[in-house]
């Protein structure tokens, strides 16, 4: 039996709701996917990255595997990089101000964005379009600014959850900063979005945005927000600045390696947002009684792995993880780390290594006894140590690099 256009779009909608959070509202996304079909046009979905870092991660990717499923659909994602708008970077969620970016930094770490988002997205011309909101805010002018300015309150922005707080601890709020949900909306009208993909932290910006529409006339965008993806931690946000991330261009190893790593607790987020699996496989894999945790796991990490390698892959990672593991030998293939013969300081040679994303970083797993060379223990964060040609530094459970003199 043909299925209705009601039908379809019901599924359709369905479909987009799977790792939903809050939807803005599924009447009117139902509503606008009835008209395009109807009309046989593609809705305009918005995705803005601000590039303040320089790899896109699994966090990302919820939203961006949502916009596939919609690409899927015939319809096109307007990816904008915000290098306009890294300049002040965005304080949802954040305690402090950001600080800025250089526009050198910025551009770099957008030609990543786009290339890495790539992995996920159809890149075909009729499926995505790339924009940088600086095309569109660079030009505006103060009467433009003063004219953006009035489409909000002050009332509104110190009611956000963290400028509330900031302001009750008495932490500083720059003004940029309460420009930045402004900036973000404006995108939106710059573009005409028909519908906007976000975090839970993004729920005040893409709702402005929403309000910013209609009070320049144009139909609301819809806004779809997702959960916030947990890091390996398994209590912040996946972030590169918190070493808590899996990069959609880690290698293999690495990748099933950080997978394996995350806290039981995390699997059913992980399986629900960052795979297409029925709930009730997941229900099955994620319970201890039917499937052992660490079954579960590998699982999970060679599908992720599947995904951005491929089945060989995810094949030799899982062989890999047992043979370094379970067995608890080095790994085969390991980074080399290039340092001159002699002594270097214990936090430098992490740092050399990139096996830590700050000296702080690199001081915690040292007193967290998760740092050896050689199998020697290092305990002291200002000890000295002799390298050689062939020693084998290790850095918590997944991190391994041979030494080779530079």
């Amino acid at each position: 039996m043909t299925e209705s256009m009601e039908q379809t779009i019901a599924r359709q909608v369905a479909l987009l709701q799977r790792g939903c959070e809050t939807l803005y509202t599924p009447e009117e996304l139902t509503a606008r996917l009835t008209a395009a079909a109807k009309e046989g046009k593609q809705l305009r979905l918005k995705y803005g990255m601000d590039p303040t870092a320089p790899d896109v991660h699994l966090g990302h990717s919820v939203q961006l595997r949502m916009l596939r499923r919609l690409q899927n659909l015939g319809h096109r994602v307007v990816l904008i990089i915000g290098d306009y708008t890294a300049m002040i970077g965005d304080p949802s969620g954040r305690d402090s101000t950001r600080p800025m970016l250089s526009l050198e930094e910025i551009q770099k770490n957008a030609r990543t964005y786009i290339d890495q988002a790539g992995l996920i997205l159809d890149t075909s011309a009729e499926k995505l379009e790339v924009r940088r909101n600086s095309e569109w805010l660079e030009n505006l002018r103060y009467a433009d600014m003063l004219g953006i300015t009035g489409m909000a309150t002050v009332q509104q922005m110190i009611a956000r959850e963290n400028f509330k707080k900031r302001l009750e601890a008495g932490r500083e709020i720059v003004i940029t900063e309460l420009l930045y949900p402004l900036m973000q909306g404006y995108d939106s009208i710059a573009i005409r979005a028909d519908v906007e993909f976000g975090g839970s932290d993004q729920t005040f910006n893409c709702l402005l945005g929403r309000d910013m529409m209609a009070k320049k006339n144009l139909p609301r965008q819809i806004v779809l927000i997702t959960p916030i993806l947990e890091g390996l931690d398994g209590v912040e946000k996946m972030s590169k600045s918190k070493g808590n991330y899996v990069g959609v261009t880690d290698e293999p190893n690495d990748m099933f390696g950080k997978i394996m790593s995350i806290p039981d607790k995390l699997m059913n987020n992980f399986y629900t947002l960052l795979t297409d699996l029925p709930a009730d496989e997941i229900a099955t894999l994620t319970n201890p009684d039917k499937t052992h945790p660490r079954q579960a796991k590998a699982d999970l990490a060679k599908r992720i792995v599947t995904q951005y390698h491929s089945a060989d892959a995810a094949d030799a990672a899982a062989a890999e993880f047992d043979r370094v593991f379970a067995e608890k030998k080095v790994p085969t293939d390991m980074p080399e780390i290039s340092v001159p013969a002699g002594e270097i300081n214990i936090i430098d040679l992490i740092l050399t290594a990139d096996f830590a994303p700050s000296k702080k970083e690199a001081r915690r797993l040292i007193q967290q006894n998760a740092v050896t060379l050689d199998d020697e223990k290092i305990t002291d964060i200002n000890a000295n140590v002799t390298v050689k040609p062939g020693a084998v530094l290790k850095v918590g459970k997944r991190r391994f690099g041979k030494i080779t003199e530079g």
